[in-house]
């Protein structure tokens, strides 16, 4: 994780290093940070973390305490439930967007990823299968033809980066979530807009249902 010294800020650069290291989970929630091990971690000096680190305080992903210094928060069970009722809302917007102005060449990708899915669950590959997951969603994003919704639904995604995965590891969820994709799909390739809102709305509620399950269960693999 060694930040270059190039002509872009230095600070945003160490920032955007420790946010998304907190984002992806390889900073734990209850983990102390201090300045001097991220500073050798990352190459630079202590000025710039020192700065991150604050900035990440007032932003709620890490807490600043008298005893312990910098702690990870990250993202707590109620930031997900928020950010997945927000996601159930918007999710169905965009895909309801998508649907009435997703273009042929769109939709034939969109069918061709299904497909890709379908198939990858025959042969049992988690991780292509996650891939395929994002994927899906950011192409109803970008389809909805709508740059603000596209923003912010793809900055939830990335602020549930750790958990996403989570809810795909609930036995049967996963070829579920692919069933699910195609019904999307086949409303959109129909421009049905009402339908593919109620689909995808549906869709996520549901994962949030099986995120709650892997959490409490105490899975600590990806949605």
């Amino acid at each position: 994780m060694i930040i270059s010294k190039d002509t872009s800020s230095l600070e945003e650069r160490v920032y955007g290093e420790l946010e998304e290291a907190i984002l992806s989970g390889e900073f734990k929630s209850g983990e102390a940070l201090t300045e001097l091990s991220l500073s050798e971690k990352l190459g630079v000096s202590r000025t710039p973390v020192r700065s991150a680190i604050h900035r990440l305080a007032e932003e709620g992903l890490i807490a600043i305490t008298p005893n312990r210094g910098a702690v990870v928060i990250g993202v707590t069970e109620q930031d997900l439930i928020d950010i997945y009722k927000i996601r159930i809302r918007l999710e169905g917007l965009a895909a309801a967007m998508a649907a009435t102005k997703m273009t042929d060449e769109e939709k034939k990708t969109l069918a061709e990823s299904v497909e890709l899915a379908e198939f990858y669950i025959q042969k049992n590959d988690t991780e292509k299968l996650k891939e395929l997951d994002t994927s899906f969603h950011g192409a109803i994003y970008r389809a909805s033809g709508s740059r603000i919704l596209c923003k912010i639904l793809s900055e939830l995604h990335r602020n549930i980066k750790a958990y996403r995965k989570l809810s795909l590891t609930v036995p049967g969820r996963l070829e579920k979530s692919v069933e699910e994709h195609r019904e999307i799909t086949d409303a959109i390739l129909r421009s049905d807009a009402e339908e593919a809102d109620r689909l995808t709305s549906l869709h996520v509620e549901r994962a949030l249902a099986n995120l709650l399950i892997a959490t409490k269960t105490g899975d600590t693999e990806e949605n």
